[in-house]
């Protein structure tokens, strides 16, 4: 399969050679949605926890006599049901995580780069960096890319600290090197931005 390499004007500079066990991959859904379910339940800190009645402190006296005073019964002022008291099966620390098989991973991400390449998604440019680290530069390129105002994943074959400076208050954008490249950031652009030089590198990392 070739992709047409533009130019951030627009104007067509040739075509680069990309294999189609990667842009040209078929999947079930399912998998797409084990791959986001996994993607997301591993960025989850799962630090959340409450105290349940006898982890709070109060007293252990009963707080009045169990008869004759016309009052519900009460035991504790622990109880959840008291202001102050315990969390009835409240969240504890726990872990979120779990992965899917190196080779399900991998056919995951190359599914999603063939959806959006046949959806029309995908633009390859000879170039995407910036002059000056500035937003007001980030903008510019995204408006002659034609892609401004979209919500963007932006790739380049290495950290380009000036480009990550320039999208880092662009709320709709997201930039990222393509060894790092993920199967939400992919499904979450409406288009995807990919330098010339970061083909080989996606290649190399979703093959090997």
């Amino acid at each position: 399969m070739e992709l047409e390499v533009v130019t951030r004007e627009g104007t067509s500079v040739g075509k680069v050679d990309v294999p189609d066990e990667v842009f040209n991959v078929k999947a079930k859904k399912h998998l797409l949605h084990e791959a986001v379910r996994s993607f997301l339940a591993n960025q989850r800190q799962g630090t959340a926890s409450t105290k349940g009645r006898s982890e709070v402190k109060a007293s252990g006296r009963k707080p009045w006599r169990q008869k004759g005073l016309g009052r519900a019964r009460a035991g504790t002022v622990a109880s959840p049901i008291w202001v102050g008291g315990g969390v009835a099966h409240g969240p504890k620390p726990r872990d979120y995580y779990f992965t899917l098989p190196k080779k399900a991973r991998r056919l995951a991400i190359k599914a999603a780069l063939s959806l959006k390449m046949r959806e029309g998604g995908v633009k390859v440019v000879d170039s995407l960096d910036v002059s000056e680290p500035k937003t007001k530069e980030a903008i510019k390129l995204l408006r002659a890319l034609g892609v401004e105002g979209e919500k963007c994943l932006l790739v380049v074959p290495e950290k380009r600290e000036g480009l990550l400076r320039a999208t880092g208050n662009l709320r709709r954008v997201r930039t990222t090197i393509a060894k790092d490249v993920n199967i939400y950031d992919i499904l979450n652009a409406e288009r995807i931005v990919i330098d010339k030089d970061a083909i080989q590198p996606i290649v190399e990392v979703l093959t090997r």
